[in-house]
């Protein structure tokens, strides 16, 4: 199985992106998907995670109002809409996925990402806030 993200670019500060996260060979409606994100020259930071039931989800503070997680499990897709990007949201953002159980208890539990905390990574899309 493998996750693949999509739609990132360069923007203005307080404009809007969405990025997408699409599934293949998963058991997407079983699997919690966290946006994870780095930016030059610093460590992976949480973004924002969704529970494979739609029963919850989490935002980091900075991102809180202004960033939207969503899916859509019938597609095996994951949306992460950004809207008043700051210049401080420039970053390669990348879509991780793992069971339910265990994306939950990372984001809630630990302070930052590790690659290997997560089985299913894609390959980054760069975000560019600059004016």
């Amino acid at each position: 199985g493998q996750v693949a993200e999509s739609g990132g670019g360069m923007v203005r500060p307080g404009e809007s992106l969405r990025l997408s996260c699409a599934a293949s060979e998963l058991p997407w409606s079983t699997y919690g998907v966290a946006w994870v994100r780095q930016a030059s020259g610093k460590g992976l930071e949480w973004v924002a995670a969704i529970w494979s039931d739609f029963s919850g989800s989490y935002y980091e503070d900075s991102v809180k109002g202004r960033f939207s997680i969503s899916r859509d499990n019938a597609k095996n897709m994951v949306y992460l809409q950004m809207d008043s990007l700051k210049p401080k949201d420039t970053a390669v953002y990348y879509c991780a996925a793992d069971q339910d159980f265990r994306v939950e208890w990372l984001v809630t539990n630990q302070p930052s990402p590790h690659k290997d905390d997560l089985s299913y990574w894609g390959q980054g899309t760069q975000v560019t806030v600059s004016s």
